[in-house]
């Protein structure tokens, strides 16, 4: 169906999941986010299913969080499967932002890295803020020559995206010069950073992200579920999880700052226009 928010195939051993919003440069919105929870359920409980790609329809992988498009639907309720706060809808303040980033956001992202299946992020055109976490969880990230990235969140006054992982995907000083910035870099940059698994011709991209998910899909489900397992144990002892427990506590005290000094706006004066136009 041409107006699913997010679409399943299957390529032999392979499950493609794609976001569909292009018209919006895929900015994901909450029916986006429970969709994909939806399909990478799917690609986990089908057993035929060996490696699962996520890829975004048209130009833009995903130019992150939807902040400013007409199917913005941060005021409704889902249910809920991160299960990490009650629902926002009905609370106020702090608590309603932090049980919805702590559903949407931070939640939903960890439980995806966490997917005992292999999965490679497929990224063309802008990778921004929430996009990023999107490429960050899977564990493996091919790029087309003319993807670029960013994190503008800073200009919000707010320390980064809520999946804080930048230390540990671009290295320390990368990061700081990401948030410090607030500017776009290149696949080219990634690729130097360790971002990224490989870069290629965007008229290549597809074939070869299904190429490499083949190839994975020949080792046996077992042994490639525990050797994921063993690398993000190894990051979570790096600190990964307890850095991003605090990073997101500075992310929620900036967001009460910012309400407070700007008249309730939480995200700074920023808006989808000016954070786009930013870098």
């Amino acid at each position: 169906m041409t107006d699913e928010v997010v679409r399943y195939e299957r390529r032999g051993a392979t499950a493609l999941v794609t976001m569909n919003r292009p018209e919006y440069r895929n900015a994901q919105n909450s029916a986006m986010t429970y969709a994909l929870d939806a399909a990478f359920t799917r690609a986990v409980e089908d057993d035929e299913v060996k490696v699962i790609v996520l890829a975004g329809a048209g130009k833009h992988f995903s130019a992150g969080h939807d902040i400013g498009s007409p199917g913005r639907d941060a005021d409704a309720s889902f249910d809920r499967k991160a299960v990490l706060w009650w629902d926002h809808v009905g609370a106020e303040g702090g608590d309603a932002r932090l049980a919805r980033e702590s559903e949407v956001y931070l939640g939903m992202c960890r439980r995806w890295r966490e997917i005992p299946k292999p999965t490679i992020a497929s990224v063309q055109g802008a990778c921004i803020a929430g996009g990023l976490m999107l490429a960050w969880v899977c564990d493996l990230i091919l790029a087309s020559e003319d993807a670029f990235f960013a994190d503008p969140v800073v200009r919000m006054g707010i320390p980064g995206v809520e999946y804080f992982a930048h230390p540990w995907v671009l290295g320390p000083r990368a990061a700081k010069e990401v948030l410090f910035t607030g500017e776009r870099f290149t696949a080219a940059q990634a690729k130097e950073w360790g971002m990224l698994t490989r870069v290629v011709p965007r008229a290549e991209l597809e074939a070869e992200t299904l190429d490499l998910a083949e190839r994975i899909a020949g080792m046996p489900r077992f042994g490639l579920a525990l050797a994921k397992k063993a690398v993000n144990q190894a990051e979570d002892l790096m600190g990964l999880r307890s850095g991003m427990d605090s990073a997101f506590g500075l992310h929620h005290f900036a967001h009460a700052h910012n309400a407070e000094i700007a008249g309730g706006d939480a995200l700074g004066g920023q808006d989808a226009r000016s954070m786009r136009d930013a870098g």
